[in-house]
């Protein structure tokens, strides 16, 4: 039985990355703790694609069957939200529960994701994750053929715009009363290459069926018919705990890691949408297992291990003659 006083890793998220970290940490005997909010920043999304092995799956359905994978290796999952988090020392961190509760660890693992800032536009939450969407990794398949519409300014919708061609060349930028802020000719010679408008006038509602996306009306009266909706939009940190403990940071928010997934502070590693790269429900699980891996290596004892070694250098077939 493990010592439930004290755990050998906390996890705080459980998404992929932090369920997967779990998954391979209790395989490894540690006695594991995942504290998760509940407010996951795909909640509407209709199917994780390219999943392997699970087509189409709902996030709900991906996180439950981690979540009981987990319960079933004996990794205690508690609901509920991490206020504080505070280092003591390189093998204490406590975390201080919503709830007031106090958890102790040796090791933590930030998979907190992101959050994304929303348009306010009516109608736009009832056919978000079925016919709008955030990454063009994820669900640009689904726009073959389809007229689709870009939310957003300046280069983040130049570059989404693009990206979207790979699929579909039916593309319009709507920037919903913003200026276009193109600050490089490069941007709109490209969009006038590929035949892509740019619309600046206020969005005043999205037009559905359901969950279907039929249309979106201006403000000068316009209306455009539309089969997809993309946001080109700001992200934020979930929460403020890499903050709190000081963890190294992008201009994004980032936290910035090593190749084992280490943040800046010691026996802190971030996994997931937090750390720079690709935002996929399958790249953040595999974050969370190699992290895993890498916690796992830092809490065996120094007995049981070899010391590391340099490979001698190989010399040359003409040194060697």
């Amino acid at each position: 039985m493990h010592d439930k006083t004290r755990y050998d890793v906390a996890i705080i998220g459980g998404g992929p990355a932090g369920l997967s970290a779990a998954v391979w940490l209790a395989r490894y005997l540690h006695s594991v703790i995942l504290i998760d909010s509940g407010d996951p920043r795909n909640w509407e999304t209709r199917g994780i694609n390219g999943f392997m092995g699970h087509p189409g799956v709902r996030p709900a359905e991906l996180r439950g069957m981690g979540r009981d994978e987990a319960r079933e290796l004996d990794v205690e999952l508690v609901d509920a939200l991490c206020e504080r988090v505070a280092c003591h020392d390189d093998e204490h961190f406590q975390l201080i529960l919503g709830d007031g509760r106090k958890v102790d660890a040796r090791r933590l693992l930030l998979a907190i994701g992101l959050k994304d800032v929303w348009p306010d536009i009516p109608g736009l939450e009832r056919v978000y994750g079925s016919s709008a969407h955030i990454c063009p990794d994820c669900d640009g398949h689904e726009c073959v053929g389809k007229k689709v519409v870009v939310l957003g300014k300046g280069r983040k919708a130049v570059g989404l715009a693009l990206n979207l061609t790979t699929w579909t060349r039916d593309i319009i930028i709507c920037t919903n009363g913003a200026s276009a802020d193109f600050d490089l000719d490069e941007y709109a010679e490209k969009l006038d290459a590929l035949n892509i408008p740019v619309l600046e006038s206020p969005i005043t509602c999205v037009k559905h069926d359901g969950s279907r996306l039929q249309s979106i009306e201006f403000e000068d009266g316009l209306q455009l018919d539309v089969d997809k909706m993309f946001f080109a939009i700001g992200q934020y940190p979930a929460d403020d705990l890499g903050a709190q403990l000081g963890c190294e940071r992008d201009e994004g928010g980032h936290i910035i890691v090593d190749d084992n997934y280490n943040t800046s502070l010691r026996n802190c590693y971030a996994a997931g949408d937090i750390v720079p790269g690709p935002q996929l429900a399958i790249a953040a699980a595999a974050d969370g297992a190699i992290a895993a891996l890498a916690i796992h290596k830092s809490l065996v004892p120094e007995g049981q291990k070899l010391e590391s070694s340099d490979p001698q250098p190989v010399e040359s077939q003409s040194q060697a003659g």
